[in-house]
């Protein structure tokens, strides 16, 4: 991997490509954006992966999305015709903050979360406690009402992730928790993408609003669990014994994949199937600004399938 300074964004022809992917062996893929798009694979993916496979590298799958468990996503590689992947290959923003919760968390101590179906049940899988998915009323009709609504003595941390039934009165009660708690009450998010890109241009508001409308109520930060954390590349290194300078990281993102990838000694692939242009890119190239070189990519490829000559026999 080439320092941060030194960093070029070379597009990874054919030759190179052969080095490259020779000298690892592991590779991390961002998925939406990267891997398919929507429910639909980026073509030639499933055969680049396959290749790999065929390789014996070690594919892993890490993602920010906290609204799916390890085994959905392990499901949606079978169904778009990826090779077949265990749970424990993928590293969501989910399983990765109930591991953490599992481990800084005292014995029988729960969680207030703000969140999905599927951050629930990773909390379940690991044995945390919880309360709160699902939606939410105000407890009367006036703030003294809000102020007084009953406390779960067990709570000592809350748990933010992408949760639809977000609302007024959920972040009453984050706030209220924290308060009890002070700094003895965990406050963790599952990342802090501020928007969720759709098909065609749309976009929706992403979990990194509902972080930081509880930080700004709460007056602190949050531990944030997702890329570019390091917290969660240390999930993948820690349980696969994997060497930062003989693994890549393939995403579309720069401020999240690539720039975990960057601070954390990864060679980075960025694909440009997902939400950045070249254009981007080259802006951070030029800039004076060593956190803005810091987004700055080894590599990019116009689509991952362009690999597979590099892949052949």
């Amino acid at each position: 991997m080439a320092e941060g300074s030194a960093r070029r964004c070379l597009r990874l022809e054919p030759a190179a490509a052969r080095e490259v992917l020779g000298a690892a062996d592991t590779l991390l893929f961002d998925c939406d954006g990267v891997l398919w798009r929507g429910d639909a694979a980026v073509a030639g993916a499933p055969a680049v992966l396959s290749r790999l496979q065929a390789r014996a590298k070690r594919l892993c799958y890490v993602t920010n999305n906290s609204s799916r468990t390890r085994d959905a996503y392990a499901e949606k590689l079978r169904r778009l015709g990826f090779p077949p992947a265990e749970p424990g290959q993928v590293f969501g923003s989910a399983y990765c903050a109930a591991r953490y919760l599992s481990r800084a968390l005292p014995p029988d101590a729960a969680a207030y979360v703000l969140g999905s179906p599927a951050l629930s049940a990773e909390l379940r899988a690991v044995g945390v406690p919880h309360l709160g998915p699902g939606p939410a009323a105000l407890p009367g009709p006036g703030p003294a009402d809000w102020a007084g609504a009953p406390l779960d003595p067990a709570v000592r941390a809350v748990l933010v992730g992408f949760d639809e039934h977000f609302c007024y009165a959920k972040l009453c009660q984050a706030l209220r928790y924290l308060q009890r708690g002070g700094p003895d009450c965990l406050l963790v998010g599952t990342n802090r993408d501020h928007r969720l890109p759709l098909e065609g241009g749309a976009a929706i508001p992403g979990t990194g609003c509902l972080v930081k409308a509880v930080e700004m109520a709460a007056e602190r930060e949050a531990f944030i669990v997702g890329k570019p954390s390091r917290y969660i590349f240390d999930c993948v290194a820690s349980e696969f014994k994997i060497e930062p300078a003989r693994t890549i990281m393939v995403g579309d993102r720069l401020d999240t994949d690539i720039l975990m990838g960057n601070n954390c000694g990864l060679t980075t692939l960025l694909t440009l199937t997902g939400v950045t242009t070249l254009e981007e890119v080259k802006g951070h190239q030029e800039s004076d600004c060593p956190s803005r070189k810091s987004l700055v990519p080894d590599y990019y490829v116009d689509s991952i399938a362009d690999l597979l000559p590099a892949l052949e026999d």
